[in-house]
């Protein structure tokens, strides 16, 4: 069951990406700007987030096997779409589509194993499915800019393939989910998942950390590209491979944190993120490499433990409980490349590692109470 559930939720990340190598490439073909051609990466995350609470609702009361049938329906049909498509408005409405169904494959997947599986194994594998989604982002990237370099229809052809094979897999293969529960009133929504200390402090360490992460990575190719650097295109494009640290990382966290508790883990994890943001200050470039090894190790240890702790306190609306996960997971990365903007444009890239070291205390505090609370 996890390497299936591995696979799909690797699938279904993988094809946010395609497009992010090859935009100058779509720029190209279908006359477009820069701001225009980038929408084809924006829509999905767009889609994402428009659907990822009605799809949490969803999830806490239909059985999986029919989300995954219209999750993995609808995307195939999409990702087809956006290799046929004959022109750019086409493909967004394809990307756009794309997102929205995307959720069906991630986080009520996730709500699925929280409800399904044994709480001595659940850490273990929600690490993993924070590694699959790890996967699925570099996978995707690498597919179309480097694999299939100019052949971008081609990777939508093989996402499809891909999506559809195993979401028939897994409707075939994983074990038979009992009828959801009976929705109850005084099952948790959204605001009272919100206003709960137990349920918030994930949501919290998981906000800020992807707030440092999608800064440190949105803007390192303009800090490596300037002096004392100056590197090419092709070099800067290789420190994604960084995220590799996070497949192994993330199940690594699962295991400490069923071991040691949340909070030990989310503060070795803000302590290995703060480390690397100074390093990352130095100015060899072998070094800046090396601290984003420790960006990844650092933020994935967080995000697993975070994902971990919210579905082991989750005895009841699993599938709000992810689903608002994802949506704050992206919002904190969206205020995070934001806000780091301003701060570029006037301190460059001492103004974001900085506010970086800032934002780290909120892993910090989370995991200070989940001390205090265990203890």
């Amino acid at each position: 069951m996890q390497a299936l559930v591995f696979g799909l939720v690797a699938a279904a990340i993988s094809a946010i990406y395609f497009t992010q190598p090859v935009l100058p490439e779509l720029s190209r073909e279908f006359a477009a700007s820069p701001p225009l051609a980038s929408l084809t990466v924006s829509l999905v995350i767009l889609g994402i987030t428009l659907a990822c609470l009605p799809f949490g609702v969803l999830a806490d009361r239909w059985a999986v096997k029919s989300i995954i049938a219209l999750g993995g329906g609808a995307t195939t049909a999409c990702l087809a779409l956006a290799a046929l498509s004959p022109n750019l408005p086409v493909l967004l409405a394809a990307r756009l589509g794309q997102g929205i169904a995307l959720p069906a494959l991630t986080s009520c997947l996730a709500a699925y194993l929280a409800r399904t599986l044994p709480p001595a194994g659940l850490r273990v594998v929600m690490g993993s499915y924070v590694a699959a989604t790890v996967v699925g982002g570099l996978m995707g990237r690498l597919l179309s800019g480097f694999f299939l370099a100019g052949h971008w229809r081609a990777c939508f052809w093989l996402g499809a393939f891909l999506v559809l094979a195993l979401s028939l897999a897994a409707m075939a293969w994983l074990p038979t989910q009992g009828p959801p529960p009976a929705h109850q009133k005084s099952e948790p929504g959204y605001l009272a998942l919100l206003k709960s200390r137990p349920t918030l402090a994930p949501y919290l360490s998981t906000f800020g950390s992807m707030f440092v992460f999608a800064a440190v990575f949105n803007y390192i190719p303009y800090h490596l590209a300037a002096p004392p650097f100056v590197a090419s295109t092709s070099l800067i494009s290789l420190v994604y491979l960084s995220f590799i640290i996070g497949v192994a990382q993330s199940p690594l966290a699962g295991r400490l944190a069923g071991r040691w508790g949340a909070g030990p883990v989310l503060l070795m994890g803000a302590a290995l993120f703060a480390l690397a943001l100074l390093v990352s200050r130095l100015t060899s470039l072998p070094m800046v490499i090396l601290a984003l090894v420790l960006v990844c190790a650092g933020h994935f240890t967080i995000h697993a433990t975070s994902q971990g702790l919210l579905n082991m306190r989750l005895s009841s609306s699993q599938g709000r409980g992810n689903s608002l996960y994802v949506l704050v997971y992206y919002l904190g990365g969206w205020a995070g490349i934001t806000a780091a903007g301003a701060l570029w444009s006037r301190w460059a890239w001492g103004g974001v590692t900085g506010l970086g070291l800032v934002m780290l205390l909120l892993p910090v505090a989370v995991g200070l109470l989940e001390i205090k609370h265990r203890g």
